[in-house]
């Protein structure tokens, strides 16, 4: 029987994000680490895999914010950490953009834009697709490349792109998102709409 944990990562940790991810986790069936926001990261990844085992189901949407800081910060630290943990078992990730100091950037499989169109171009922090195919700039994403993440789906701003993905609105870009995560994963029934196995084992 496969005990792992379950997991979304989000690289992104501010306030919007936090808000978005905790309405998309209550309107699907996931669990959100409310506590993973921070911008910076503040929990470690010792601490994050604590608090995810503690989750009552399956997947765990947790956040990853390294607020621009040049170099690994605290949230791609804690990122690593938790991707590689013998207990984890990553789903996919959800990098996103940002207006970045030193431009890091990372593959993705497909973006999304603020239209919610799939595309195999990069997308900017509003949204808006850039000339670049299978690649995102952004501030906490450059470690993924490193990582074995089954699917990479790149989007703008989470809860903003010019209000698109607003929490008002549903956040409908960043829920566009995570469920393709889920069904390219087999986690999440496409016809049902439904989550297909939501508790810990498989």
């Amino acid at each position: 029987m496969n005990t792992k944990r379950r997991v979304i990562l989000v690289t992104d940790g501010d306030e919007y994000t936090k808000r978005t991810l905790e309405h998309i986790a209550k309107e699907i069936g996931a669990r959100c680490i409310s506590k993973s926001q921070g911008n910076p990261s503040r929990l470690t990844g010792p601490e994050l895999i604590e608090l995810i085992k503690q989750a009552p189901c399956d997947p765990v949407l947790v956040m990853f914010d390294d607020s621009g800081i040049v170099g690994e910060g605290s949230g791609e630290s804690a990122l690593k950490y938790v991707a590689v943990h013998q207990d984890i078992e990553v789903l996919g990730a959800v990098a996103v953009a940002a207006k970045s100091r030193h431009e890091e950037w990372a593959r993705v499989d497909v973006s999304i834009d603020r239209e919610g169109e799939l595309t195999p171009y990069g997308v900017d922090k509003f949204g808006i697709p850039e000339l670049e195919i299978g690649r995102i700039n952004g501030d906490t994403v450059y470690c993924l490349d490193e990582l074995n993440i089954p699917i990479i789906v790149g989007i703008g701003d989470i809860g903003k792109m010019a209000r698109r993905d607003s929490y008002k609105l549903g956040s409908p870009i960043t829920k566009k998102a995570i469920e393709l995560i889920l069904e390219r994963s087999g986690f999440f029934d496409t016809e049902g709409g439904k989550m297909a196995n939501p508790d810990i084992s498989k």
